[in-house]
């Protein structure tokens, strides 16, 4: 089913975790794959009924909500809430601001900041679009129990090393995938 791998010991001790072909389940495993299309399906769909009613990605509805929630939130501030680099909050902002649902204004503490603040028209979208504005998954995730929570990141985190991803997809909006 999967391939032996011909990588040297040091790239094998990195992927430890991998299970061996003969040792997994094959009926565990294409459990596991369904549930992954679940999610995906349910994050995909929520994603693209946001974009259908607010005509803007689930990522800059995200990033308005945040926005309203919190008035005067500055740019690392957008992002630390989204859990993205800067620069995507940043390029959220420039989007949103283009499209007049945002204002920026300087900082009265930091000129080289800027405070983020929705203009009448983001209120308007957001009361249109049904929540939750940071999309399924986050909610899903906060209902867990911090032990099925601990499990699923233990879990995740395995699978991430098995796949030797690359680590700069952490940090991307889900709907931006």
């Amino acid at each position: 089913m999967f391939p032996r791998s011909s990588e040297t010991p040091d790239a094998v001790v990195a992927h430890a975790p991998c299970a061996a072909p003969e040792t997994l389940s094959v009926a565990t495993s294409a459990q596991v794959l369904r549930q992954f299309r679940q999610v995906f399906s349910a994050v995909r769909n929520h994603f693209h009924q946001m974009e259908k009613l607010a005509g803007v990605g689930g990522a800059q509805v995200w990033a308005l909500s945040e926005v309203g929630r919190s008035p005067g939130l500055s740019m690392n501030g957008l992002a630390r809430a989204m859990d993205v680099h800067q620069s995507t909050a940043s390029n959220l902002v420039r989007q949103l601001v283009q499209r007049g649902l945002v204002r920026t204004e300087k900082s009265t503490l930091d000129r080289r900041s800027v405070c983020l603040h929705l203009q009448p028209a983001a209120q308007a979208l957001l009361s249109q679009v049904p929540g939750p504005h940071q999309g399924l998954l986050p909610q899903a995730l906060a209902q867990l129990s911090p032990q099925a929570l601990q499990q699923l990141s233990q879990g995740l985190g395995e699978l991430v090393l098995c796949l030797a991803v690359d680590e700069s997809a952490a940090r991307t909006p889900l709907a931006n995938l």
